[in-house]
């Protein structure tokens, strides 16, 4: 499928020189060095970027398929402009073409010594694999994960849930968490959702760093706390969230002892 997907894009985008990133049921995301319509962006990083593009799916009837296309890339794209009114940390959308399913954006992380791209999966990964374990629950990880706790928590306070909150889907640029990967997003106020967004980023961090996860989630729900501040109402909506989550957890646990 993705050479099918490639040459498609490369139809659509001529001459514009493409990597492939990955490959997802929804769409398949691409690298490229060329900027659309300017040599010289004002953005965090203004030499790399990433194309989005929703193929087509062959099972769905064509309008219904152009409508849902038209309807998800322009809500994607929705949600990221509300996200940098609101001063949270993700990718800056560049151009979009709702029709086509294409979103061409900012592209953020960085390289690892290890050759691999500094999500925080990858992030604390190449710590755990080089230091030693007093280093892997050094100050400076409790830093990156207070400050990525503290992201969640401004998405949250401003009624947005990512959907597909792993720890591949946060990203460090210069040690700075920035979060990536809008297409399940949503908007709810209520406590639920985004007590499920936390479960799932607590579980994905339990099943990929299982010796330190204990101390990366508790790091990571202090700054989720401090994202909240003091006043009165936002602590009632933090401790209406933190009720939440331990019901999610123990249906999780229900589910995981029935198999």
């Amino acid at each position: 499928m993705t050479d099918r997907v490639v040459q498609l894009v490369e139809d659509i985008l001529p001459g514009i020189p493409l990597q492939v990133v990955s490959q997802g049921a929804e769409a398949v995301v691409f690298r490229t060095g060329v900027h659309p319509y300017t040599a010289h962006p004002s953005l965090t990083n203004p030499n790399q970027f990433i194309i989005k593009y929703r193929p087509s799916k062959k099972y769905r009837h064509p309008k219904i398929d152009a409508s849902i296309t038209k309807s998800r890339t322009a809500g994607e794209v929705k949600f990221m402009h509300r996200l940098a009114k609101a001063g949270i940390n993700a990718p800056n959308v560049v151009s979009a073409d709702f029709k086509r399913g294409l979103i061409w954006m900012e592209h953020l992380g960085e390289v690892l010594p290890s050759g691999e791209v500094s999500s925080f999966k990858n992030h604390l990964w190449s710590v755990e694999r080089t230091r030693s374990p007093d280093e892997c629950v050094s100050e400076d990880i409790q830093r990156i994960c207070e400050q990525v706790g503290q992201l969640i928590g401004q998405l949250h306070h401003n009624d947005m849930i990512h959907g597909d909150l792993t720890s591949s889907n946060i990203v460090l640029q210069k040690k700075v968490p920035y979060l990536i990967d809008f297409g399940l997003s949503s908007y709810s106020g209520l406590a639920e959702d985004k007590a499920v967004d936390l479960y799932v980023l607590e579980r994905a961090i339990q099943s990929t760093h299982s010796m330190y996860a204990y101390k990366y989630n508790q790091w990571l729900l202090k700054g989720y706390e401090a994202a909240y501040g003091t006043n009165k109402q936002n602590r009632r909506k933090y401790v209406e969230v933190m009720g939440k989550l331990e019901d999610v957890r123990q249906r999780g646990r229900k589910r995981s002892m029935l198999g």
